[in-house]
């Protein structure tokens, strides 16, 4: 189970970018942080998802 954004969800093994293909998050929108730390975008198809991660996804929303 990975901990996204507060939620457990069942999808430990999932790279960042399958995880997001399965939400309405718009990649270009977002900053994600795993485990306390900033994920690269260029590492969303490479980082797999383990056990016990916490996944923070923040959206940036425009405005003034």
């Amino acid at each position: 189970m990975v901990k996204v954004n507060g939620q457990q969800l069942d999808i430990s093994g999932k790279t960042i970018a399958e995880y997001l293909k399965e939400t309405n998050y718009d990649r270009n929108r977002i900053a994600i942080e795993c485990n306390g730390e900033i994920v690269p975008k260029a590492q969303y198809d490479a980082t797999i998802l383990q056990d016990g991660d916490a996944l923070e996804v923040v959206s940036f929303v425009g405005g003034g």
